[in-house]
Formats: structure tokens, C-alpha cells, sequence
């Protein structure tokens, strides 16, 4: 659940692309379309969604977990099940709750509803992900991707910078995939899944692309493409950022011999990254200073990640000892 902030950034990147982008066409400053209820709202509905994504899992895995994570606090009975469905429907309301106050704030019926439709659909993929996805390989890889995706789309579902969506969307499939080869899950990830992979996010990525550039002008020529996909020197930062994180995941799988704990270590770093991606975005399309007050959520995810390890080996050594008889 540290990991909430990564969400948050996405979101709030999201909804200062459309502000720019809203306000270049009305030829007045970003800052006439931030408005702050509507800020909190997105960042609301981004903490009950992934929270709602975590609580699910957890109540999913819990006859799992009494065998391998015993400790945990559902295996542990340290929070009943009861209790635990209605932190997770509280979760899944309060999504939507942020979610409708944010709609409502739309400019046109027709976005309310999209807006309102696509946070449904991503609640949907989440809970496919929970309780189906995660143990089909390729699917649940892609899976993970395109709910990244449509959770950035929730802000801005005009899509005023696909390359936002898209990038967070082939970083977290990728990331995906080559950790669980990594951590050598089950079951075993083949050549056939990770064609399915690269197929499936090639695929989205024309898709969505083509789909964009036909609806905003149907000439085929380069400049019109750069113009309707608002393609500007700024897009160069996010791409250096993507190829540093390339040589970074290079550097931890050649630094730790263990390849399980060089995925885990891979993983927590490339979601954090996402953030770095959020920041690349507004300092190249929006401004140096909202990246600078989005990139305080860096320190803030990393620190609640370590705070959580700790109090988790702090939980773990109040729990009762467990013995198995030796054979």
C-alpha cells in the first residue's frame, strides 16, 4: 500500500496534461484549470482504487497465505475476515466517490460519463487481475499494464497526451515480465508468453496511436502526426528517462547473484520510477515547477516503503513463535 503514491503521481500528472493541453487551446495559463476540490478528488479516488486493488488480494490469498505468510494480518487473525471486506468495499466507494466529484466537474455530459465508465473499467480489471489474472501468465502481465494505463486515462479521458498512458502502460508490462522470470514464479514464463507479451503491447500501443491521430486530423502527413499527438521536445525527457531506467535494471540484475532477489529489487524500483516518468512529463510539457512539487512524492513512496518494511519485522517478532517437528 506504500506504493499508493505512485498512483497519486500518475493521476495528478494526468490531470495537469489536461490543464495545459485545455489551456494552450484557450491561450491562457495551466493554472486556470487546476482547481484544488477537484485535485483532492482525483487523488482520493486514486488511493481508494489501488487501495481497494491491495485489500482484495490480500482477502484472495488469505488460505494461501496461512501456509506460506502465516504472519500476515489475515492468516494471523489479526483483522477478521468481516472486517477486511469492508475495508475493501469502503475502498472500492471511496474510488468512486472521488471519482463522480471529479466527473461532475467535466465539461461535457459525455465526459462524466467516460470518466465514470473508465474508472468502473478499471475497478473491473483490477478485480479480474485479483482473482484470475495473476496465475495466466502473459494475460495477467498485460493485464497489470492496461490497468496502469486506464488509471491514468480516469483524469483525462480526452487523452490529451497519449504518450503518458502508454509509456506507464509498456513500463509496468515490461517490468512485469522480466521480474517474474526473474523471481522464478509459477507457472513458468515461456517464449510463447513473452511473444504474447511483446504482441499484445505493439498491438495497444498502434491502436491507441492510430486511434488518436485519425480522430484529431485524418491528413497522413509528419507534421500533422506531431501536432495531433502534441509530440514536442518535452516527449525527449520522458524517453531519457526510459532508457536510464534500462541501464539501471542492467546494473541491479549484474549487482545481486540471487535473480529472485534482483527481481523483487527490480521491482520496487521500477514502480517507483514511475514517478520519475510523471515528472519528465510536466517538465517538459507543463512546468519545472509542478514537476518539482510532483517529484517530493519520490522521497515520500520510498520512505513508506521502508517505514512498512520495518513495522513489519516489528509485527512479526510480537507474533507467537511457530515450531515444525523436525523429521
Amino acid at each position: 500500500m506504500a506504493l499508493v503514491f505512485t498512483a497519486i503521481s500518475n493521476s495528478v500528472c494526468a490531470t495537469l496534461l489536461l490543464a495545459q493541453f485545455n489551456a494552450d487551446a484557450a491561450h491562457v495559463p495551466y493554472t486556470n484549470f487546476v482547481q484544488p476540490l477537484r485535485m483532492a478528488a482525483i487523488v482520493i479516488m486514486s488511493i481508494g482504487l489501488y487501495g481497494f486493488g491491495m485489500s482484495l488480494n490480500d482477502i484472495i490469498d488469505r488460505r494461501r497465505d496461512q501456509q506460506i505468510a502465516p504472519l500476515r494480518p489475515l492468516p494471523s487473525g489479526r483483522i477478521g475476515i468481516v472486517t477486511a471486506h469492508t475495508i475493501c468495499t469502503l475502498l472500492l466507494l471511496m474510488a468512486f466517490a472521488g471519482g463522480w466529484y471529479y466527473a461532475q466537474c467535466q465539461e461535457t455530459t459525455r465526459l462524466r460519463e467516460l470518466t465514470m465508465l473508465v474508472l468502473a473499467w478499471t475497478a473491473a480489471l483490477i478485480a479480474f487481475y485479483d482473482y484470475a489474472g495473476k496465475y495466466l501468465v502473459a494475460l495477467g502481465i498485460c493485464t497489470l499494464g492496461l490497468i496502469r494505463f486506464f488509471h491514468a486515462v480516469i483524469a483525462a479521458p480526452q487523452l490529451p497526451l497519449v504518450w503518458h498512458p502508454l509509456l506507464l502502460m509498456n513500463h509496468t508490462t515490461l517490468l512485469s515480465a522480466v521480474c517474474y522470470q526473474l523471481e522464478a514464479k509459477r507457472p513458468t514464463l515461456t517464449r510463447r508468453h513473452w511473444y504474447a507479451v511483446f504482441g499484445g503491447l505493439l498491438s495497444a500501443d498502434v491502436v491507441c496511436v492510430g486511434a488518436i491521430w485519425w480522430k484529431r486530423d485524418h491528413h497522413l502527413s509528419i507534421e500533422n502526426f506531431a501536432s495531433s499527438l502534441w509530440v514536442e521536445p518535452g516527449l525527449v525527457y520522458a524517453i531519457g528517462a526510459a532508457i536510464l531506467f534500462s541501464l539501471v535494471a542492467r546494473v541491479i540484475r549484474k549487482r545481486y547473484l540471487d535473480p529472485r532477489t534482483a527481481g523483487q529489487t527490480m521491482m520496487l524500483i521500477g514502480l517507483l520510477y514511475l514517478i520519475v516518468y510523471d515528472v519528465c512529463f510536466l517538465a517538459g510539457y507543463v512546468s519545472p515547477v509542478a514537476a518539482s512539487f510532483l517529484l517530493l512524492l519520490l522521497p515520500a513512496a520510498y520512505l513508506s516503503v521502508m517505514f512498512m518494511r520495518w513495522w513489519s519485522k516489528l509485527v512479526s517478532l510480537s507474533q507467537k513463535p511457530t515450531f515444525q517437528r523436525a523429521r
